[in-house]
């Protein structure tokens, strides 16, 4: 039977699934948790953060950072403009294309990043690594690999 023909959950799905989004949404409140009371920083700006830090030349082009983080273009634009206020990125037009833009990390996002991430890291560790054997981790490696693999399949088909 399809999808199209029984779109409900089975019970065994509809347990996991709900477990899956409240694991999520309660790891990402204690991360969040963890970063503002060590920094002034919220979950999304240290996303932005890592990825610029990470990038060659510490910039990326907006689109290919809107894509890195799975943002809306509109979003990450109003995200960029409230960390620009605050000192953390600069955008800069690129100078081959008037149209491009792209999103730097400043000395002072350097700075937080680099003092808040080891904190970060730790936390993901506790929360998220601990509780698991080598062999948890393999599996849930290859089972979160295969979600978003199906996800990029349905989203090249629509």
């Amino acid at each position: 039977m399809s999808t199209r023909e029984n779109p409900w959950l089975d019970e065994h799905q509809q347990r996991v699934w709900r477990q899956w989004l409240l694991a999520h949404d309660r790891l990402n409140a204690a991360l969040s948790q963890q970063l503002s009371l060590n920094s002034d920083l919220s979950l999304p700006d240290f996303g932005v953060l890592v990825a610029l830090s990470e990038a060659a030349g510490h910039r990326l082009r907006s689109a290919e950072l809107a894509t890195t983080l799975g943002w809306e273009r509109s979003r990450l634009s109003h995200h960029l403009g409230r960390m620009e206020k605050r000192g953390l990125i600069l955008r800069e037009q690129s100078p081959s294309d008037g149209r491009g833009a792209y999103a730097v990390i400043t000395d002072e996002g350097m700075r937080q990043i680099v003092e808040v991430a080891p904190g970060h890291a730790n936390t993901v560790k506790e929360l998220m690594f601990m509780p698991l054997s080598p062999e948890d981790l393999d599996t849930l490696d290859r089972l979160t690999s295969g979600v978003l693999a199906r996800v990029a399949e349905v989203s090249d088909e629509a």
